[in-house]
Parts: structure tokens; C-alpha cells; sequence
């Protein structure tokens, strides 16, 4: 009987070990379990791994390449163009690595014991620069935060729902981020009326109206859109599910598909 190559014994380790990790926990997990779940011995294990910290810096590896790579073919890009590529990628690359990003997420704390979160850093850095622009303010660049946590948290808190339903709501939530521009600071509460004056009718109608009621939203971003569509063309979907799946309801579903 041949030897098992190398490189397919060391595939098999880490995909034992995402396993484990995700049943019990990284701290939960010794090398000894991954050993006798894949009938090794833990040498064998330590020959691949030395420390059971390479093994979740090999795990996230991929993500971390996936990513660099992203941001690489975006650098040459022009600004607009250079933006959405870099956001549509990160949804996608996000959403490719969903199980070592979960478990990377409840182990965050471990991973600055090394390299992996400097460069993680860095990679989250080059995104917002990317993303905020050349010569971007303060609130641009805080808004180019903020877009790559939309882009990313969603997938370790949302472990239920589709990939392609995340998508599309990761992405009518960034897009209707960066769509409003960043208004000056608000007054704190009162500052209006340091003449002493009251705030007018209008503006508190205004306010109430900002101050919408929670329920269904009557619309669908672009995105949704387009996936409300695909599911129904797919056959896989009801109306029914298609508006439970997106949180509307069904004439919201029913008005954007006839509008194909």
C-alpha cells in the first residue's frame, strides 16, 4: 500500500480541525481529538502543525489571500470603479469563507497572538483607503469603516440565511450608506433654540416623519431586486417565501416582478 501524500494528510487535518473548532471551540479542542478523529497520532499532527495556533493561521489563510488579491486588482482602478469592486468583492470573498470566518470571529483574541491580525489589519486598512478615496475626510473615511463592517458582520450573525439573499442585503445596505452623503454634525438637543425660540411646526413634522414606524419596508434594493427574481425564475421560491426570505410583503414582491 503507497504512503498518503503530504499534502493530502495536511488537508485533512485542517478540515478536521474547522470541524472541531466549530463543534467545541477552539480552546475546547486539543491536538489529541483532531488525532483520534482522523486516527493519526498527535506527532503526526505536530509534524504539519507545530502549535495548534498554525492551524488556525492556516485556516484563515485563504481568506486573507482571497482578499489581498481583491484589493490588488482594484489598486489601479479609478475611484468609483475601485470602490464597488472592492465592496462586491468583500461580500463575495466574505461569503465564499463563511465557516472559518465564524470561526475566526469567536476566536479573534487568539489570532493576535501572531502575524495573521497585523495583516488583517492591514488588509482592513487598505480597504477603507480604497473604499473612502483619494484626499477623503473624516467622515469619509469613517463611512468607508462602516461600509466594511456592512460587508462582512452580517455573515457571522445571519448563519441561516442564503448566500445569495446575504448578498443582496449586505449590498442595498452599503449602497444606501455611501448614497447619502454625509450631512454637518447635529446640533445637540436644544441648541436651536438658544435664541429662546421654540422649534418650528415644520421641522418637527419633519422629524416625525424621519422617525418612521418599524414594519416592512415598502421597497427592495437593487440587489434584492434582483434576487427576488432570480429565486422566482429558479422555480425554488414561492411568492409567500421569497417575501418571508426578504422581509417585505408579497405586493412588494408581486410589484417588482411584474415590472420585469
Amino acid at each position: 500500500m503507497t504512503a498518503e501524500p503530504a499534502d493530502d494528510t495536511r488537508t485533512r487535518i485542517l478540515r478536521a480541525a474547522l470541524d472541531l473548532f466549530a463543534e467545541h471551540g477552539y480552546q475546547r479542542t486539543s491536538l489529541r481529538q483532531i488525532a483520534e478523529r482522523l486516527r493519526l497520532t498527535k506527532a503526526a499532527i505536530l509534524y504539519h502543525f507545530p502549535a495548534k495556533e498554525h492551524l488556525l493561521a492556516a485556516l484563515v489563510e485563504p481568506l486573507l489571500a482571497d482578499l489581498e488579491a481583491l484589493l490588488d486588482s482594484a489598486r489601479t482602478q479609478p475611484t468609483e470603479q475601485a470602490r464597488w469592486t472592492v465592496l462586491e468583492g468583500w461580500v463575495d470573498t466574505i461569503l465564499a469563507h463563511r465557516r472559518p470566518l465564524g470561526m475566526l470571529f469567536h476566536d479573534i483574541a487568539l489570532v493576535g497572538r501572531g502575524d495573521t491580525y497585523h495583516r488583517l489589519m492591514g488588509i482592513a486598512m487598505r480597504a477603507n483607503d480604497l473604499i473612502a478615496g483619494p484626499d477623503a475626510g473624516r467622515r469619509e473615511r469613517v463611512r468607508a469603516v462602516q461600509a466594511v463592517a456592512a460587508c462582512s458582520d452580517p455573515v457571522v450573525f445571519f448563519t441561516d440565511v442564503p448566500d445569495e439573499v446575504l448578498r443582496a442585503d449586505m449590498l442595498d445596505g452599503v449602497r444606501r450608506l455611501l448614497a447619502t452623503p454625509p450631512s454637518d454634525a447635529a446640533a445637540p438637543a436644544g441648541a436651536a433654540a438658544g435664541s429662546g425660540s421654540p422649534p418650528d411646526a415644520s421641522s418637527g413634522a419633519a422629524m416625525g416623519e424621519r422617525r418612521r414606524r418599524p414594519g416592512r419596508p415598502r421597497a427592495l434594493g437593487r440587489e434584492q431586486v434582483e434576487a427576488a427574481r432570480r429565486m422566482h425564475a429558479a422555480g425554488t421560491h414561492s411568492v409567500d417565501a421569497i417575501a418571508a426570505t426578504l422581509g417585505v410583503s408579497r405586493a412588494t414582491v408581486y410589484r417588482h416582478l411584474d415590472a420585469e
